[in-house]
């Protein structure tokens, strides 16, 4: 595969991650079609691997979400200023402290928003809560698994 299409795969995997945060687009199913891609055109073993891989892992984070509850994130006052702050947060913790960064760093991306929104901490935390609680941790269950794939994937096509 050369330089262009990976170049493409990973902007389809980034359009993927966005498309987690934004409600109503196929997020999670662009990423992996983009891994599909990948790993057609590329047939190794170490690409069908991170294609089977990220099959398992797309089929766990849908089991996990549907035991969460529905999202309902309109109704706790988020917006999409909130997810590009949320989605940044996770991306940026996914590379600083590798993997599970993203997690804190979701929650500090709403924490830091709602901070500015609103201008105190207890308030801040409370907001937090409440969209974690609307169906934020549906959206974060979704974009970790999308990180997980992307970093899997990242990593095939630099060291292998």
């Amino acid at each position: 595969m050369g330089v262009w299409e990976l170049l493409l795969v990973g902007v389809v995997i980034l359009l993927g991650l966005a498309g987690v945060l934004v409600p109503g687009l196929p997020g999670s199913w662009l990423v992996w079609a983009a891994v599909l891609w990948w790993a057609l055109d590329d047939p190794q073993a170490l690409s069908w691997a991170v294609l089977v891989g990220s099959t398992l892992v797309l089929l766990l984070s849908q089991a996990v979400r549907w035991g969460l509850p529905p999202r309902r994130l309109r109704t706790s006052g988020a917006t999409p200023r909130m997810a590009v702050y949320a989605g940044t947060g996770a991306v940026l913790g996914f590379f600083v402290l590798p993997v599970f960064g993203a997690i804190p760093g979701f929650l500090a991306g709403i924490y830091l928003y709602e901070r500015l929104r609103l201008g105190g901490h207890p308030q801040a935390v409370t907001a937090v809560r409440t969209v974690m609680r609307s169906g934020g941790s549906s959206v974060l269950t979704e974009l970790f698994a999308c990180l997980l794939i992307m970093g899997a994937w990242l990593g095939a096509v630099i060291w292998g």
